[in-house]
């Protein structure tokens, strides 16, 4: 089994001639599972949960478009799995679940990328790291990736390490690995898996998210493992999938999980 649940149409249209490219090309890697889950902060439904000039100005898409696109693909009979990515925002829990429930998702993932006002993984903001205490930076992300696992409200939680996207990492091993301690403890008391990302081997960072050491203690406290590509256009769909593949299985990893209508099952990792 391999799955890919991370994508995005945001480069394209919200058509099913667009969302067609994107599948054909996970039928040509092998892809089983497939899905697209968009960014939550471009529709017009979210304005109250996440704000700020940046993502006020790409909020252009209706959720009830972004719906009926996945209609008309059952109606054609592909096997698509309808999902959000949503960017954990502190303070607004009522909001988010509000929103999550309101679709019949079959999976939701939450991500952290942003620190404040700081978009942590945006190439505009990409200065501002030399002018910010990265450790600061460091421990409020992963603050965040507590109280998202904490909350219950995703089932995945993107890119998990996706701070380090610039290369700007923390020189204090212990520190990393509290904050590497910490948000695995969180996460293996609750219901959220880890995906295993091949996007940051397309980042400046140059590798998969998370660490091989992160991800060493998410298998360590049992916390089920996903695999994406994070594809902003087909071409990246199931990519380096080998390598992904190898990855889990170097770490301990057998399986995978997979979700229909929010429910979890484990198959295995081939």
């Amino acid at each position: 089994m391999r799955s890919d649940y991370h994508n995005h149409l945001e480069k394209g249209t919200l058509t099913l001639d667009y969302l067609e490219r994107f599948l054909h090309e996970a039928k040509e890697k092998g892809i089983e599972e497939f899905g697209i889950s968009e960014h939550a902060y471009h529709f017009y439904q979210t304005k109250d949960i996440l704000r700020n000039p940046w993502v006020d100005e790409r909020r252009y898409y209706d959720m009830n478009d972004y719906v009926s696109l996945f209609h008309q693909a059952w109606e054609k009979g592909y096997n698509l799995k309808m999902s959000i990515e949503m960017d954990y925002t502190p303070g607004k829990h009522k909001e988010m679940e509000k929103f999550i429930q309101s679709y019949d998702f079959d999976y939701v993932i939450g991500s952290v990328h942003w620190v404040g006002d700081f978009g942590i993984d945006l190439a505009e903001y990409r200065k501002e790291w030399e002018i910010r205490d990265v450790k600061d930076v460091y421990e409020k992300y992963y603050d965040q990736i507590v109280t998202l696992a904490e909350s219950n409200l995703f089932h995945i939680v993107g890119h998990l390490d996706l701070v380090k996207i610039f290369g700007y990492i923390p020189k204090d091993k212990d520190f990393l690995l509290e904050q590497y301690e910490r948000a695995t403890d969180a996460l293996a008391k609750s219901k959220t898996c880890v995906e295993i990302s091949t996007a940051g081997l397309r980042k400046p960072i140059g590798e998969m998210y998370p660490d091989p050491e992160l991800l060493q203690m998410c298998f360590n406290k049992n916390i089920p493992i996903v695999l994406s590509s994070d594809a902003h256009e087909p071409e990246h769909v199931g990519y380096e999938y080998d390598r992904a593949v190898d990855f889990a299985k170097s770490i301990g990893y057998s399986s995978i999980a997979t979700f229909n209508k929010g429910k979890m099952k484990m198959q295995p990792l081939t």
